[in-house]
C-alpha cells in the first residue's frame, strides 16, 4: 500500500488562519469529488471557523477518562476504518490525554499515512522542537508542546499562513481569536508587535530554508549542474591576505542590493597542509563576514581556480568577488593568475567581481618555507659520515679487504652519500658527494695517487656518480624536509584543533589558554594585555607564570590582536615558523576574553532579571496578599468598635476568630517572605545536631486542620543530624501546600522510612498533581501552579521549604502519587552511628 501524503499549513502564530485555510481546502476537495473527513478540528468557538465545519463529514471523536474527568481526542480507530481518501487533523503538535493510543498527534498522523490516507494537517512554528529556546527568549513563553522537525520536514507540501503583526493583533481585537476578557492580556503579553514580527522572521526563514533543501535536492536528483540564480548568493574567495576584509565588506553590500542575498567566503587550503595564509588573518575574516550575516568556509584545493569554481556551482551560487592579484608584474610569466583564471572558465551563469584594493601589485610577500631544523648534533654527525666516512672506507678498500672493482667501489661511496644525506641534510651529502669522487679519482681510478684519469671510461664514471650523488642526496633531503614539515603542520593542525575545539565548546578559561600557550612554546610567562585607545596605558587582562609583561615593548615575543590587544611573551624569542600557530592562540584568547565578559554580562542581567521579578512579585505580594488579611482585620475591628450596633456574645466571637485568622495568614505570609531573604542573602546558618523525627514532624503539623493529615511514623527510625527549627518549617510548609491542594474530604499521608544513610518524608495528597515539565518550576520564588486563589499565599511556600532542606544537607522533591496527585520527597541524612565502647575487664572475667 502506498504511503499517504501530508499537506502542512505551517503558521507564523496563533491566529493567523491555518485552521480556516484548512478548511477552504477541503471544500475544495469536496467539490472536485474528494473523500474528505473531519478526524479532528478544533474551531476554539471562533465563528468563522466554526462555519466552515458545515458540510464536511465529521468523525466522532474518542472519549477518554483521565483523573475524574472526560476529555475527547481523535479516535484513530475509526478513522483507519472510514478509510477516506483525504483526513483533516488539526494541532500536529498536540499532546494526547494519557490513556490514548499515541502519546502525540503527529504519532496518529504517521499512522494514517502509513495505512494510506493523505492527511491535511496544522502546526504553528513555534512548535517546531529546534526552535523551543528561540521562541522562549523571544516571547517569554516555553512551549510545552512540540514537533520534530524531521516530521514537518517530511511533507510534501508545505504552505506558509501569514499575516502582518498589525491585522493580527486587529483581528485579535476584534474578538476573532480569543474571548472578549481574554483580549487585552494576549495583546501586552504574547501577541505584542515585536514578538510577533520575530515569529513571522522564524516562520519565513524557516520555510525559505526547506525550499531551499527542496531546490538543491530536486537539482541533485534530476542532474542540474548549471546555477539557476533564485536568489543572490555571493561567493568571496579569500587569500588569508589582508585584502579579504575589503572582498568582505564589498560582497555584504551587493547582497544587500538583492532581497534574501547571502554572503560565503571561502577559503582553499592545499591538500598537504602546506599554506601560506595567516591564521590571524583569517579568524579576523571569519568574524567579520559572520558579523555581517554570511558564512564562512574551508575547502581543501590543490588547484584554486577549480575549487572555487566547483563549490561555488555547488552552492548555486550567482556571484563571485576575488581580488586583484597581489602579484607584481614580472610573475605573471607563470600563469595568468586565480582572477583570470576563474573569470575565463566561470560560464554565463556566473559574475565574476574582480576588486581593486591597497595591497593590489605590491607582490604576494608569500615567506619561504624553511628547511627542517635537524639539530646541531644531528648536523654534526651528518658532516662526520660525509667526510671522514669516505676516508675510512678508502682505508678499508686499499689495505684491509680485496679489491672489488671501481664499480663496487663507488656503489659504496654513494651509499655514505645517502647516509649523510639522511643524518645531516644536504650540505653534508655533497661535501660527501666532492670527497668521495676525489678518493675515487686517487686511489681506484688508473693512474693511481693521481688526480689524472687514462681511460675516458672512468670519466664518465666518476660524473655519473658525482651526479647520482648529489641527485640522490638532494631528492633525501627534500623528502625528509617535506616528512618534518608535514609532521610540523600536523603538530599545529593537532593544537589548533583541540584548541578551538575547547574554545567552541567553553571548557577552556583565560588562564587555562594562555598556561597552554607557555607549555606549546616553553615560555617563562605570557599575558594578555589591551588598552582603550592608542594613548591609554595597557592593562592585563589575564596572566601566568611568574613577571608577566605590563607592556608589550617589555615581552620578548609581542602578537598583536586588533589595534588594541596584544599577547605578550617573556622566556626567549621565537622563531618565525612558531608565530603563526602563536598568532591563532592569541586570536583565540580574544574570543575566550571576549566570551567571559559576555558570560559575566549575562551573569548580571540574569541577576537584575530575578531581582526584578523578585521585587515584582513582592509588590503584587504586598498590594494583594498582605493586605488582603490586613483589610479583614480592620473590618473586624471596626465593627467591634462601633457603638451603633449591639454585638451578641456569639458574633464577637466569630469577629475576633477573623482578626486572629487574619493575624495567622499575616504572620506565615511575613515569616516566608523574611525566611526567602534569609536564604537569599546566605545568612540561614543550622545548628545540626541528633534529632529523631517523630519528635519534629508532630510539631510541624500545627497550621493545618486536626482531621486533615495522617501521620505514619514509626519510632524504629534511625536518628536524623539536623536544624530542627529548619526542618521544622520546611515539613510545615510542605504539608500546608498538600493539603492546600487536596480535595475536600481527603487526607494529606505523611511517612517516613529509612533508606542506606538517609530517611526520607513523603508526604503525598490527591490533588491534581503537576506535570514533569513543571515539577522544579514549583519551587521557584513567587510560583503556583495551576488555579490556586491569590488570597492563599504569596508563593514562597515550597522555596523555602528547599532552601530550609538544602541548609541541613537534605533535598526536597517532587513526584507523581500513585493514582493522581502528588507527593514530597523530603530526604535528610541520618545522624553517625556510634560505636558501644565496652569497658576494660579483668583477664579473668573473659576468660
Amino acid at each position: 500500500m502506498a504511503r499517504g501524503k501530508l499537506r502542512i499549513y505551517l503558521g507564523a502564530a496563533p491566529g493567523v488562519g491555518k485552521t480556516y485555510a484548512m478548511l477552504s481546502e477541503a471544500h475544495r476537495r469536496v467539490e472536485r469529488g474528494t473523500d474528505c473527513v473531519v478526524a479532528f478540528v478544533e474551531h476554539h468557538h471562533r465563528p468563522r471557523t466554526e462555519v466552515m465545519l458545515h458540510g464536511l463529514e465529521e468523525i466522532p471523536r474518542k472519549e477518554i477518562e483521565y483523573r475524574d474527568s472526560a476529555f475527547t481526542e481523535m479516535d484513530v480507530d475509526a478513522v483507519l476504518r472510514r478509510a477516506p481518501a483525504v483526513a483533516l487533523v488539526d494541532e500536529l503538535a498536540h499532546t494526547n490525554i494519557p490513556g490514548s493510543r499515541n502519546a502525540k498527534r503527529w504519532q496518529d498522523v504517521e499512522e494514517l499515512l502509513a495505512a494510506g490516507i493523505d492527511v491535511v494537517s496544522t502546526v504553528n512554528i513555534q512548535h517546531l522542537e529546534s526552535l523551543g529556546d528561540v521562541v522562549e527568549s523571544i516571547t517569554g513563553v516555553r512551549q510545552r508542546e512540540t514537533v520534530p522537525d524531521e516530521v514537518v520536514r517530511r511533507a510534501d507540501q508545505i504552505e506558509l499562513v501569514d499575516m502582518s503583526p498589525e491585522a493580527l493583533r486587529r483581528r485579535m481585537a476584534h474578538g476573532n481569536i480569543y474571548q472578549p476578557d481574554k483580549v487585552d492580556a494576549a495583546l501586552s503579553n504574547y501577541f505584542r508587535p515585536g514578538n510577533l514580527t520575530a515569529l513571522r522572521e522564524l516562520a519565513l526563514l524557516w520555510v525559505a530554508d526547506r525550499v531551499d533543501a527542496y531546490l538543491t535536492e530536486y537539482r541533485s536528483a534530476h542532474h542540474v549542474s548549471a546555477i539557476w540564480g533564485s536568489r543572490e548568493r555571493i561567493v568571496v574567495g579569500l587569500t588569508g591576505g589582508p585584502e579579504g576584509s575589503t572582498l568582505i565588506r564589498r560582497a555584504a553590500r551587493l547582497a544587500e542590493k538583492g532581497a534574501g542575498g547571502e554572503v560565503l567566503a571561502v577559503y582553499i587550503s592545499r591538500s598537504d597542509g602546506l599554506t601560506s595564509a595567516s591564521p590571524k588573518e583569517l579568524a579576523v575574516q571569519r568574524t567579520l563576514v559572520e558579523d555581517l550575516g554570511g558564512t564562512f568556509h574551508q575547502v581543501v584545493g590543490d588547484d584554486v581556480s577549480v575549487a572555487l569554481l566547483d563549490f561555488a556551482r555547488g552552492v548555486n551560487a550567482t556571484q563571485i568577488v576575488l581580488g586583484v592579484s597581489r602579484r607584481r608584474s614580472w610573475q605573471y610569466v607563470f600563469g595568468p593568475g586565480v582572477g583570470a583564471t576563474v573569470a575565463r572558465e566561470s560560464g554565463p551563469d556566473l559574475d565574476v567581481h574582480l576588486i581593486t584594493h591597497d595591497e593590489a601589485g605590491k607582490g604576494r610577500g608569500l615567506p619561504v618555507a624553511r628547511g627542517a631544523r635537524l639539530g646541531r648534533n644531528r648536523v654534526v654527525r651528518g658532516w662526520l659520515v660525509g667526510v671522514l666516512g669516505p676516508v675510512l672506507l678508502t682505508w678499508l678498500l686499499t689495505g684491509a679487504t680485496p679489491s672489488v672493482g671501481l664499480a663496487n667501489d663507488m656503489l659504496l661511496y654513494l651509499t655514505l652519500t645517502v647516509a649523510a644525506a639522511l643524518v645531516g641534510g644536504l650540505a653534508p651529502a655533497l661535501a660527501s658527494a666532492v670527497v668521495g669522487s676525489l678518493l675515487l679519482n686517487w686511489y681506484f681510478t688508473p693512474p693511481v695517487h693521481t688526480l689524472t684519469i687514462a681511460d675516458p671510461k672512468n670519466i664518465v664514471a666518476i660524473a655519473i656518480f658525482v651526479g647520482v650523488a648529489v641527485s640522490v642526496a638532494s631528492v633525501v633531503d627534500l623528502a625528509a624536509r617535506r616528512t618534518h614539515q608535514a609532521a610540523r603542520l600536523r603538530a599545529e593542525s593537532e593544537i589548533l584543533s583541540f584548541l578551538a575545539g575547547n574554545v567552541l565548546r567553553g571548557e577552556t578559561s583565560l588562564e587555562e589558554l594562555l598556561e597552554r600557550v607557555r607549555e606549546t612554546f616553553g615560555m617563562e610567562s605570557a599575558a594578555l594585555l589591551e588598552r582603550a585607545g592608542e594613548t591609554d596605558p595597557w592593562t592585563c587582562a589575564g596572566s601566568v607564570g611568574p613577571c608577566p609583561c605590563q607592556d608589550p615593548d617589555d615581552a620578548d615575543v609581542d602578537v598583536p590582536v586588533g589595534d588594541h590587544m596584544s599577547l605578550a611573551l617573556s622566556g626567549r624569542v621565537l622563531p618565525a615558523a612558531d608565530r603563526r600557530v602563536l598568532a591563532a592562540f592569541a586570536a583565540q584568547a580574544a574570543v575566550v576574553l571576549d566570551r567571559q565578559r559576555l558570560q559575566q554580562e549575562a551573569g548580571r542581567a540574569r541577576e537584575l532579571a530575578e531581582g526584578n521579578r523578585i521585587r515584582t512579585a513582592l509588590l503584587a505580594a504586598v498590594s494583594h496578599d498582605l493586605r488582603t488579611p490586613l483589610a479583614g482585620i480592620k473590618a473586624a475591628v471596626t465593627s467591634l468598635r462601633s457603638d451603633d450596633v449591639d454585638w451578641s456574645e456569639e458574633d464577637r466571637a466569630e469577629l475576633l476568630e477573623a482578626i486572629e485568622e487574619g493575624a495567622d495568614r499575616l504572620d506565615h505570609l511575613v515569616g516566608n517572605l523574611l525566611d526567602m531573604s534569609r536564604l537569599h542573602t546566605g545568612t540561614v546558618t543550622p545548628m545540626l545536631r541528633e534529632t529523631d523525627l517523630d519528635e519534629v514532624v508532630p510539631m510541624a503539623l500545627g497550621g493545618v486542620p486536626e482531621d486533615s493529615v495522617e501521620l505514619d511514623i514509626p519510632e524504629t527510625l534511625p536518628m536524623v543530624r539536623v536544624d530542627r527549627g529548619l526542618l521544622e518549617r520546611a515539613v510545615a510548609n510542605v504539608v500546608e501546600n498538600a493539603v492546600k491542594y487536596s480535595p475536600p474530604g481527603e487526607r494529606v499521608l505523611v511517612s517516613a522510612s529509612a533508606i542506606a544513610d538517609r530517611v526520607e518524608v513523603r508526604v503525598v495528597d490527591r490533588g491534581p498533581g503537576v506535570p514533569d515539565d513543571a515539577k522544579d518550576r514549583i519551587f521557584e520564588p513567587f510560583q503556583r501552579y495551576g488555579d490556586s486563589p491569590r488570597g492563599n499565599g504569596v508563593g514562597l511556600g515550597l522555596a523555602v521549604a528547599r532552601g530550609f532542606a538544602e541548609a541541613v544537607g537534605g533535598t526536597l522533591s517532587a513526584e507523581d502519587t500513585p493514582g493522581g496527585g502528588l507527593t514530597m520527597v523530603l530526604s535528610v541524612p541520618t545522624a553517625p552511628q556510634r560505636r558501644t565502647e565496652q569497658p576494660d575487664l579483668p583477664a579473668a572475667a573473659t576468660s
